[in-house]
């Protein structure tokens, strides 16, 4: 199946990820700009499955054969940019929303090509960069017994790699992917994160998006 390597990856949603991604048999690597840090981290999460989870720093992680990037939003750019020929002809996943808190509520920040997907796309020119991962609340996808039954959806200018991570999105339980198009829905999909976050710290909840009709 190959491996997956987590820029980010001792934070909540990449921990997420991770945990779902071992349980469906990948082997995934949590990156860090602290090794140590990410090799700690690893060690405390428990895998179920066939996968397995181990931490290394951002240099080694990118070496793997899939890149998702979990940074905070405001380091992804420096982080992929340094990154940048590890990770050429790779498929990049962007999980990467740009929000800000105002009281209790998250609002979307716009960056100058207009998603944060955009920005690491034209800082990784020679990579296949697809956007996934952005409306799951870490906590429910990092409890395997939460009963998590959402969809992903999934967008790139590259119908080859978007297809791949469709392929991963499906084989993670309690996921499904939805292909929604190209790079120019990133905007949307990133500032809807804003509205899911939103809605649960007001109702309490850890509600995720289901799309009917499909």
């Amino acid at each position: 199946m190959g491996t997956v390597g987590i820029l980010g990856g001792t934070g909540p949603a990449g921990r997420g990820v991770a945990v779902r991604l071992a349980s469906a048999g990948y082997d995934v690597v949590l990156g860090s700009r602290d090794a140590q840090r990410a090799t700690s981290t690893a060690a405390e999460i428990v895998v179920r499955g066939t996968g397995t989870v181990g931490g290394a720093s951002n240099e080694e992680v990118a070496q793997c054969d899939v890149i998702v990037v979990a940074t905070p939003w405001d380091s992804a750019v420096a982080t992929v940019r340094g990154l940048k020929e590890l990770l050429a002809n790779k498929v990049v996943i962007s999980m990467v929303n740009a929000l800000q808190r105002e009281g209790k509520e998250l609002i979307p920040l716009y960056p100058p090509r207009g998603s944060m997907a955009a920005q690491i796309a034209f800082a990784l020119p020679e990579s296949l960069v697809v956007g996934a991962f952005h409306h799951l609340p870490a906590q429910q996808m990092e409890n395997l017994d939460s009963g998590l039954e959402a969809d992903v959806v999934i967008f790139s200018d590259h119908n080859q790699a978007r297809e791949e991570v469709a392929v991963l999105v499906n084989a993670m339980p309690g996921l499904r992917a939805v292909v929604a198009g190209s790079m120019s829905l990133a905007s949307a999909v990133e500032a809807f994160t804003a509205v899911c976050i939103s809605v649960n710290i007001r109702h309490k909840a850890h509600s995720y998006v289901k799309l009917a009709g499909l």
